[in-house]
């Protein structure tokens, strides 16, 4: 996790294990565009797999869908906890959603070992972001946008939830809480087209 901040406002990045989960079990199942903004698959590319013998007696991929929705919102709603717990081998606190309670059954332990690895990858990522100085972008987008509103900026709190998707590009989930692609950063410019936008609303 990283946290920038300066006089009245705060911005942390970090990834979510929770979401990672979600995210390996969006993709095995091909839910494309699944989520409310839709989100981009994952990277590396994750193999999809048949779940339609899993669900085919529970409403199929249409409520596994719906289902997977629902917790992806929680999940942002909640960041960065577990919500609802996901306990092996049953995921009793899955019931009201079966579809998904036996995706996560046939499917916890691939998720699981993908999420690890990502969390991996993502703090060596952070590492060297720290050592380059990669982080002081934000610094200037909020210091630039302060100037445009004068002495009207208000303080804020934002939180960026960095994930590996395919797509370069962030995603507004509420009014202070970001999802953006981990390599987004990577590209200053197109981080300031999509984190100016953000800020301004919120300063």
């Amino acid at each position: 996790m990283h946290q920038t901040d300066g006089p009245g406002w705060r911005i942390t990045m970090d990834t979510s294990g929770p979401m990672l989960l979600a995210l390996y079990l969006k993709d095995s199942a091909g839910l494309v565009g699944a989520g409310l903004p839709p989100l981009a698959p994952a990277q590396p590319r994750i193999r999809e797999s048949d779940h339609h013998q899993l669900t085919q007696h529970v409403g199929g991929l249409d409520a596994l869908r719906r289902e997977w929705e629902v917790w992806w919102s929680r999940l942002v709603e909640n960041h960065p906890e577990m919500v609802p717990e996901a306990s092996p081998p049953g995921f009793e606190a899955f019931s009201e959603a079966p579809a998904l309670q036996r995706s996560l059954q046939a499917h916890f332990g691939a998720a699981l070992t993908w999420a690890r690895e990502r969390r991996s990858d993502y703090e060596r990522l952070e590492a060297e972001r720290r050592a380059r100085g990669d982080l002081r972008v934000l610094r200037e987008i909020v210091v630039d946008c302060q100037l445009e509103v004068g002495p009207d900026a208000k303080d804020f709190s934002l939180t960026i939830i960095e994930l590996p998707l395919a797509e370069e590009r962030a995603w507004l989930v509420n009014a202070d809480k970001v999802i953006m692609s981990q390599s987004l950063m990577d590209d200053p410019e197109v981080l300031r087209s999509y984190l100016t936008p953000v800020i301004e609303m919120i300063v």
